[in-house]
């Protein structure tokens, strides 16, 4: 858990889960979709009425055509809810690409910690979206959304709306937007090879060193903004819990979640009807999850239907609803140790001795 100080690992060690919080935002959403508070395919504008005139940059459409820089245009309809669940909505994240959009997030400085939801809600719909609507999926800021969408809908805070839908009923009893005090010791310390730059790589290699950039910090501190896109910390206990309702189908010990239909159809690939879809990685993505299609085709053990994400601080899990079995791995390093967890996923299947699925 860090090193430096001699400190080891445990089951309650308190690890940065980074984009492993946007599938227990996307769940706390369908929790008000099964209470009837809105429809997929509602135009976000309904409940957010700053997205009714959003309008869609050019220059993304054609980046070589420097005349476009600026431009823009009414896109064909608007983003739905449904796009903001499965990144189908035209906004982009900022931090992994340099188009004009991207570098309009960063000059808003979108992702700091100056703006609440409302707000960060209302500078973003000021910004041009980079493509049209449904027509393709571009990993996004739109989880940050529905985190204000769930405000709006449920009129409370979101962070208090998870406690009181999913943490509590579920005893997540570590998952939050910060450590308290009395548990900040519990709190994982951040590696990355000296001299890593950028956000991810495929292996980890150099010496490891800890990280001490201030954003580190945040987690320690109360901030404006609740990150339904990544701002949760959790721990591999707590995280199970809600792995395993998942895999129950919505329930956990006497606690209904959601229904066994919505998790079904979360799980389901939500990108086979875009225009630009491609399904020969095998791979697709639901309503807050990424779907392995074909293991034959990504290459890798497992089975069709898994369903899970992952952190980019090397948090990683997945749920095989076909095997019953769950796998997650945490550790804490930026780049992330996709390699180590690959690896894990590899010991895990091999560990199996009699498979719930049929041989053809």
């Amino acid at each position: 858990a860090d090193r430096e100080q001699a400190k080891k690992m445990s089951k309650d060690s308190i690890f940065r889960i980074y984009s492993m919080t946007k599938p227990i935002t996307s769940v706390a959403l369908m929790t008000l979709y099964e209470d009837g508070l809105f429809k997929l395919n509602d135009p976000i504008s309904k409940y957010l009425p700053e997205f009714l005139d959003v309008e869609l940059a050019l220059s993304p459409q054609n980046p070589d055509d420097k005349s476009l820089l600026g431009k823009t245009k009414s896109p064909s309809r608007p983003p739905t809810i449904l796009d903001l669940l499965r990144h189908t909505a035209g906004f982009t994240y900022g931090v992994f690409g340099n188009s004009e959009v991207d570098q309009l997030y960063r000059k808003a400085g979108l992702l700091g910690d100056n703006l609440d939801l409302k707000g960060f809600s209302e500078a973003l719909a000021a910004i041009p979206l980079q493509y049209e609507p449904g027509s393709r999926y571009h990993y996004s800021v739109s989880v940050d959304i529905q985190g204000r969408l769930i405000e709006v809908l449920s009129g409370k805070r979101f962070s208090m709306f998870l406690k009181e839908r999913l943490f509590e009923p579920l005893d997540m009893r570590d998952t939050d937007f910060q450590v308290t005090d009395e548990n900040s010791d519990r709190l994982v310390q951040i590696y990355s090879p000296s001299g890593a730059t950028g956000l991810s790589a495929r292996n980890l290699g150099g010496t490891l060193v800890p990280v001490s950039d201030e954003s580190m910090k945040r987690f320690l501190e109360e901030g404006k903004f609740e990150s339904g896109g990544g701002g949760l910390v959790s721990t591999v206990r707590d995280y199970l819990r809600f792995a395993q309702m998942l895999l129950n189908g919505g329930e956990l010990f006497g606690e209904r979640v959601l229904s066994p239909k919505t998790i079904q159809l979360m799980a389901q690939n939500h990108l086979a009807t875009l225009p630009k879809y491609n399904d020969s990685s095998g791979w697709g993505f639901g309503l807050g999850f990424g779907l392995s299609l074909s293991p034959s085709k990504q290459g890798v053990i497992g089975s069709a239907g898994t369903f899970g994400w992952s952190g980019v601080a090397g948090t990683r899990f997945w749920i095989d609803p076909a095997e019953e079995m769950i796998g997650i791995f945490f550790v804490q390093t930026i780049p992330n140790n996709y390699a180590l967890a690959d690896k894990f996923r590899t010991l895990m299947y091999a560990a199996v001795e009699e498979s719930k699925q049929p041989l053809h």
